[in-house]
C-alpha cells in the first residue's frame, strides 16, 4: 500500500510494492517519495519539457535518492531509450524505485515492455496495467511493438 502523499502524485500507479510510477512530482512530492522508501528516482521527461523541474537531479540528490535521467523525446521515443531504461532497471534489482514522465504515458509504456521481458508478466495483465492510463497513440504503438520484437533475454521475477 503506498504512502497517501504519494498516491495524490498526478497519475500515480503502483505496481508492486517495490516499484510506483507517476507523472511530474513537484518538489514536495519528491520528499513523500524518499519518505515512502523509494531508493531510486528515474526520471523520462526531457530537460526542456514544459513541466519538467530544472534542478531535479540536484534536488532528488540532496534528498538523499539516487537518480537516472534517460530524456526520451515524446514523439520519437528511441529502441535505445528503452534498452538503457531495461538496463537500469536490471541493475538496480532489489531497490525500490520510482520512474516518471510527465503524465506516466512514457512510463507506462516502457514498465509495459520491461514487466513482459524481464518479469515474465502475462502480456495481457500487463497491457491491462498499460491501458489504464492511456491507449498508446499510433507512434507509441510502433514503438512498443518495435521493442516487445527485440531479442532480450527473460530474467527471473522477483
Amino acid at each position: 500500500m503506498a504512502d497517501s502523499r504519494v498516491e495524490k502524485i498526478i497519475n500515480f500507479y503502483e505496481l508492486y510494492d517495490w516499484l510506483g510510477t507517476s507523472g511530474q512530482p513537484t518538489p514536495v512530492e519528491f520528499k513523500a517519495i524518499q519518505e515512502a522508501g523509494y531508493q531510486l528516482i528515474i526520471n523520462l521527461v526531457p530537460s526542456d519539457a514544459e513541466h519538467a523541474i530544472p534542478n531535479e537531479a540536484e534536488l532528488v540528490k540532496n534528498l538523499g535518492l539516487e537518480y537516472v535521467h534517460i530524456p526520451v523525446i515524446w514523439d520519437a521515443p528511441q529502441v535505445a531509450d528503452a534498452l538503457q531504461f531495461f538496463n537500469e532497471m536490471q541493475a538496480n534489482r532489489g531497490k525500490k524505485i520510482f520512474v516518471h514522465c510527465q503524465v506516466n504515458y512514457r512510463v507506462s509504456s516502457f514498465v509495459y515492455l520491461y514487466r513482459t521481458k524481464y518479469l515474465g508478466v502475462d502480456e495481457k495483465q500487463a497491457r491491462q496495467d498499460l491501458q489504464w492510463l492511456w491507449e498508446p497513440n499510433a507512434s507509441w504503438r510502433k514503438f512498443i511493438e518495435q521493442v516487445a520484437a527485440l531479442p532480450i533475454p527473460q530474467a527471473d521475477a522477483r
